[in-house]
């Protein structure tokens, strides 16, 4: 028997595990692929997901949430430094409401919220540590804001030429920090507000309406804050099913993100110690930068109706379209 004949042998773990690849079923798993190609591009049930997959991929969206969770994380601290020590100042003779707000800003992340408020204590100067405080605010807030920016005319395959130029680009990514971190205290205080009228509603109800406010809110800041995010030739309704998603998605996350977080902060502390709360961190951010990434592809994806696409060749005419917005994304220079 010659090799042709034997087949390629597959690495294994032992020889006793090797195994080996014929022509014959070579030839049946390239049958298998073709056969559940052609069933998704009939089934847009399949199909659709399937699209929203490939365009992820093709943006390398992954490596754009792994930029935003960076400078989030940058971020993070020397925000809540300044946040906590302004509210010290303006609100010191209102220890209750400045408990309330920072343990609002804090509610994004289950679990690891108590162990961040631990870790940050106001500022008793005020002068060059509040300025170097506030410093590393900026440059943590201008990063989240710039890969926000890039991350999201990437999806939307916005030209180069056509993206927000300096300053305009900073603007918008002030107004896209301020946004986000405003609306996400003012959605947890109005959440906590319904939640409150519980002896006025059966428990049921008020739970109800804690929940369809939240969500409703969330759309909201989101909306604004990819409008903010995204060039102008992206209009307010092609980002409104991706503010939906987002808002959808960001609220199941709160509602097992302790779990989440419990089971990967539990498995990292065991590993690393102290350092498993900065890896829990690292990973809910890059979590929630992937969904949101995702609910941007949808909107995406189903505005331009890019689906189906093809897992093997030929290509269809879908997958023609991605690839021409593709090639134009790539553009520096207007055309004439």
């Amino acid at each position: 028997m010659n090799s042709a004949q034997a087949g390629t042998p597959l690495a294994g773990s032992g020889q006793a595990s090797q195994r080996w690849v014929t022509p014959r079923s070579m030839k049946y798993l390239d049958a298998l692929v073709h056969g559940a190609d052609e069933f998704q591009r009939r089934t847009p049930v399949l199909a659709f997901p399937l699209a929203v997959w490939k365009k992820f991929t093709d943006d390398q969206a992954g490596n754009l949430a792994a930029l935003i969770a960076y400078y989030t994380f940058v971020a993070i601290f020397p925000l809540l430094l300044v946040v906590v020590t302004l509210l010290d100042i303006v609100l010191r003779h209102n220890p209750e409401l400045r408990h309330h707000l920072i343990s609002s800003a804090l509610s994004a992340y289950p679990v690891l919220g108590p162990h961040i408020k631990g870790s940050v204590k106001p500022l008793h100067s005020t002068g060059l540590a509040l300025v170097v405080g506030l410093g590393g605010a900026a440059f943590g807030a201008c990063g989240i804001a710039m890969a926000m920016q890039n991350a999201l005319n990437t999806v939307w395959a916005v030209p180069l030429d056509r993206r927000p130029a300096f300053p305009w680009s900073m603007l918008r990514g002030i107004g896209l920090i301020a946004v986000v971190g405003i609306g996400q205290i003012v959605t947890v205080s109005l959440s906590g507000i319904a939640g409150g009228l519980g002896h006025l509603l059966s428990g049921a109800a008020a739970e109800a309406a804690t929940i369809v406010l939240a969500f409703v809110l969330n759309v909201g800041v989101f909306w604004v804050a990819f409008r903010l995010a995204t060039a102008a030739e992206v209009s307010w309704r092609q980002l409104f099913l991706s503010a939906v998603l987002s808002a959808a998605s960001w609220q199941i996350l709160q509602l097992i993100g302790g779990f989440i977080i419990g089971r990967s902060l539990q498995r990292s502390s065991a590993l690393y110690g102290v350092f498993g709360v900065v890896l829990g961190l690292l990973a809910w951010l890059y979590l929630q930068a992937q969904i949101t990434l995702f609910a941007a592809e949808v909107g995406m994806v189903r505005f331009w109706r890019l689906w189906p696409r093809g897992l093997r060749p030929p290509p269809t005419e879908q997958d023609r379209r991605a690839y021409q917005r593709y090639g134009r994304a790539d553009r520096h220079l207007p055309v004439d």
